[in-house]
């Protein structure tokens, strides 16, 4: 195996192991995002809450229930790419020796484009996470305040 193709492959196993990290995070954030969801809950049936901290900690769970919209799209298996699974269930034996035989560099190219999609995905549900925490946060601080 030469230089090239050992560089290569070594690309194609990190953009596939990124992925896979990529997706782990996305799933241990979405079940935060669902336990701060489930938890802001239960505690906003136990305060005594004023218009300003509904209107505050509705819009914090609205903005949560994006980011858990966003993390789901970004985990949405893609049945009609090019890559993994689908592909290769579609294929017959020729054609998936014919298809591994094909240039390597495209195969990483296509799966960084997934990679880079994921890590958008999840980049931006981890800023809407912390937003719909601190509106959740501000909504208690009012409910609290308002209380006294």
């Amino acid at each position: 195996m030469s230089a090239t193709e050992r560089s290569l492959t070594a690309a194609h196993a990190e953009v596939k192991a990124e992925i896979t990290r990529t997706d782990t995070k996305t799933g241990l954030l979405l079940a935060f995002v669902g336990a701060v969801l489930a938890g802001a809950w239960t505690v906003a049936r136990d305060l005594p809450m004023n218009l300003p901290a509904y209107a505050v900690g509705g819009l914090g769970m609205a903005v949560l229930v994006a980011a858990a919209g966003l993390l789901l799209r970004s985990v949405r298996p893609n049945l009609r790419g090019r890559h993994g699974f689908p592909l290769w269930a579609t294929l017959t034996a020729e054609e998936i020796t014919a298809a591994l035989s094909q240039d390597l560099s495209a195969d990483i190219a296509g799966l960084s484009r997934v990679a880079v999609a994921k890590f958008t995905g999840l980049k931006r549900a981890v800023d809407l996470t912390c937003a719909g925490g601190a509106l959740l946060l501000l909504a208690v601080l009012i409910a609290v305040g308002g209380a006294a």
